[in-house]
């Protein structure tokens, strides 16, 4: 797992030289773009501290990334700036999650939502194509603890969705997803898309994959694995020197990202990442009057978006990204031991920095102090909880603890 470190002039210089490759409106004769530049009675173009600010440059230019930059040709008039995308899938599939040279594609979506119905639509296509399959032959499978997107990409593709149960107190799935299993075998489903979890959003658990694909081989039945890791994938994989859900497993197909999270970039900035070959399955071939046509979901997309994301990742590089995450691993390990020391039942992956409480140990008005995240906010919450960021300090986390009311076991 490595990427090199840039300097702050040398992105400039890669931002500044893409841009130039990139359309100019202001001095080229553009007369059949439905688009331009950010309008300039808002946006100031020639303000001085642009020079030294490539993602503000880019907003203003405003590049258009619809297609997907890792296939084959697209819109030459952003050439410059989709080079930038190319190459942040490049670094996220090999480097992170373990893909061979040349054997992925992707492209930076609005979000995790998106990027996660892409993997799904992309699975259902790739079925309906190879193997004729029929919508009602094909189970969307998630576990309990899954994203909303899920069912959402279900009722968007009209695929009928099968939840695999999770122990309350390890967040793991059980045994029980045999029987679900089973019950859309005996249902007439025949082709599964299956979506495991690195870091669910509420608990930050990490699915095992091993037993879920087992349970899937002794029932012989078809799938595809799909990862959800847009909140993990920027933090699990370099906690876990034992990490199991990489381009490494045969089984595991797609994974999403979301850079708005871990990597505080801007919001919009979710990934999708598929083994090669299968971007196809959403071509869209009726994007005639679009260089390359168009393969994702979204369409149009910010330029300037990926390049935020390309830009985080190239100023830490692996090694500064590491350290960064091991000091919230560590500072996550203080919390746990003082939640711990209090007598606080808590859930948490070791290489994960979300902390969920049981809400029996905190009073609603220090969750809404706090502004602590329930499990729900229409019923009762049975949990709260904490992200450990950036911005949380050691200070504020001293001041949560001690407004627990609650006695330490030591006492």
């Amino acid at each position: 797992m490595f990427w090199e470190s840039y300097s702050h002039n040398k992105l400039k210089k890669i931002v500044f030289d893409a841009l130039e490759q990139n359309l100019d409106y202001r001095h080229k004769p553009v007369l059949g773009l439905p688009a331009s530049y950010l309008d300039t009675e808002v946006f100031y173009q020639d303000a001085p501290f642009l020079k030294d600010a490539p993602f503000l440059s880019a907003m203003i230019a405003n590049p258009n990334h619809i297609g997907c930059h890792t296939l084959n040709e697209s819109e030459a008039a952003f050439e410059g700036t989709q080079k930038i995308e190319a190459e942040l899938i490049d670094i996220c599939a090999k480097e992170i999650f373990q893909g061979k040279e040349a054997h992925y594609d992707g492209y930076v979506a609005s979000g995790g939502t998106e990027a996660n119905i892409q993997a799904i639509w992309i699975l259902k296509r790739y079925y309906e194509q190879e193997f004729e399959a029929k919508s009602e032959e094909i189970a969307l499978v998630c576990t309990a603890d899954a994203h909303y997107s899920m069912p959402k990409a279900g009722s968007l593709l009209s695929l009928d969705r099968y939840t695999l149960p999770v122990d309350s107190e390890t967040r793991k799935i059980t045994s029980e997803a045999t029987s679900v299993l089973r019950r859309a075998q005996s249902e007439g489903k025949k082709y599964f898309i299956v979506v495991l979890n690195m870091g669910t959003t509420m608990f930050g658990s990490v699915d095992d994959i091993d037993e879920v694909t087992g349970w899937m081989d002794e029932l012989e039945l078809t799938y595809k694995v799909h990862i959800d890791a847009a909140f993990g994938g920027f933090i699990y994989p370099f906690a876990d020197d034992h990490n199991k859900l990489t381009f490494q497993n045969s089984r595991i197909n797609s994974f999403t990202l979301d850079g708005h999270k871990m990597l505080q970039s801007p919001y919009g900035t979710g990934l999708y990442i598929t083994r090669q070959g299968f971007m196809e399955y959403a071509l869209t071939e009726e994007a005639n009057y679009v260089k390359g046509k168009d393969y994702t979901l979204i369409g149009s997309r910010s330029g300037a978006n990926a390049i935020a994301v390309w830009m985080i990742m190239r100023t830490y590089g692996s090694e500064g990204w590491k350290m960064k995450i091991r000091k919230l691993i560590e500072k996550t390990d203080r919390l746990c031991d003082n939640l711990n020391d209090r007598g606080v039942d808590f859930y948490r992956n070791p290489f994960m920095n979300i902390v969920t409480i049981k809400a029996e140990y905190v009073d609603p008005r220090i969750a809404k102090e706090f502004l602590l995240v329930p499990d729900s906010h229409d019923d009762r919450s049975n949990w709260y909880k904490i992200v450990v960021m950036d911005h949380v300090t050691q200070g504020l986390l001293d001041r949560f603890l001690m407004s627990l009311p609650v006695e330490s076991k030591n006492s």
